[in-house]
């Protein structure tokens, strides 16, 4: 193997006479290309001398091309016609090949990303709406035949989903109770009615705070759970193997956590709402000197602690609904690849929070017209 090597002859006319020599191949190309561009510019190809060319491929026939601008004479390549067809079949694709498109105006790139934005919007839109509508079929079927309802999964994800939350949410919100007490004894007292502090952490924990810290906690723990489990299972055909075996995918993998859902964030919630007294009691105790005797009474004396209860209470099976539906919904769009599943994972937290809070809101304003 030769390296790459040229002469060029000045033919007069600002034309220049090519002397190819060696191996004008990939491997011993090396940096004869870049020369040859260098020694052409504005020159033009008028003959080509092949005496000494040595062996020649595609990677030859591209430097020749793009150094000449394509502009040799067709019949040189006559003493050796089998570089003559390379280099033709390469000139013909180099000709063809398009340039990079025109970049776009900013302004045009920020409306096709709106655009593109709206459109995925819409999909996804409409993805969800034909995902809840198997849903309720298959819930609707589990209602109706009991017993096909997969029992062990459903204790399992009861187990996984709700057993399993309970320190985290028991401890998050004992220490949201505290805070909310500390809040309330620093900033009430100055008026004269710290004593009010109780009501301020039952109200706060019974109505608002227990259920939202739980459900968003869950939505951070299970729904990525959902959608990372149902999602490995479409990664390696799983629910495909299923639907060929005749099991319905909704009632092996979505009814089982839905269900699990349902029963657990009710009690998981309530749970909260214990431990959010407790820290409330304990900083009441701490700072005011009210002891838990006293926190007690108070609350149940209040006759309106049991609305309050009332209204926390019945968000948390909305909650847990919305929770298992975009987590297996999630899991359920993911692709065959690794980056489809982060993003999905990441998409069912994402959604499942910002439709906590946003359910929240609707339920404050649905409340405040009902005067409860």
């Amino acid at each position: 193997m030769s390296t790459a090597d040229f002469q060029i002859e000045d033919a007069g006319g600002g034309g220049a006479v090519l002397k190819l020599s060696g191996d004008w191949t990939t491997m011993s190309l090396g940096k004869a290309a870049v020369k040859l561009g260098d020694r052409l510019e504005g020159r033009s190809v008028q003959s080509v001398d092949l005496t000494e060319l040595g062996r020649f491929d595609t990677a030859g026939a591209l430097a020749l091309v793009q150094a000449s601008g394509c502009a040799i004479p067709s019949g040189a390549f006559d003493t050796r016609p089998e570089a003559g067809r390379i280099y033709a079949m390469v000139e013909t694709l180099e000709r063809q090949t398009a340039g990079p498109a025109p970049r776009p105006p900013s302004l045009t790139r920020f409306f096709a990303k709106i655009g593109h934005g709206v459109h995925d919007a819409g999909a996804e839109f409409l993805l969800s709406m034909a995902f809840l509508g198997r849903l309720m079929g298959a819930s609707g079927h589990a209602v109706r035949r009991p017993g096909d309802i997969r029992w062990a999964a459903w204790v399992s994800q009861a187990d996984r989903a709700g057993l399993d939350a309970l320190p985290i949410i028991a401890v998050t919100n004992f220490f949201i109770g505290a805070v909310i007490a500390f809040l309330g004894a620093n900033l009430l007292t100055q008026f004269g009615a710290g004593v009010f502090t109780v009501q301020l952490v039952a109200v706060a924990v019974l109505r608002e705070l227990a259920v939202l810290i739980t459900a968003i906690l869950l939505a951070g723990r299970s729904a990525s759970s959902f959608a990372a489990e149902i999602g490995s299972m479409r990664m390696n055909q799983e629910v495909d193997a299923m639907q060929v075996m005749g099991v319905n995918p909704f009632q092996a993998l979505v009814i089982p956590r839905l269900a699990a859902m349902l029963v657990m964030m009710p009690l998981l919630t309530f749970v909260g709402m214990l431990a959010g007294f407790m820290g409330g009691a304990l900083v009441t105790w701490s700072q005011l000197d009210y002891g838990p005797a006293f926190f007690i009474q108070r609350v149940s004396e209040d006759p309106l602690m049991g609305q309050h209860l009332m209204v926390g209470m019945i968000k948390a099976p909305v909650f847990a609904i919305v929770i298992a539906a975009i987590g297996c919904r999630q899991g359920m769009a993911v692709a065959g690849d690794v980056e489809s599943l982060g993003r999905r994972v990441t998409a069912a937290v994402v959604q499942a929070i910002f439709a906590i809070i946003a359910l929240d809101a609707v339920f404050a304003l649905i409340f405040l017209e009902l005067n409860l």
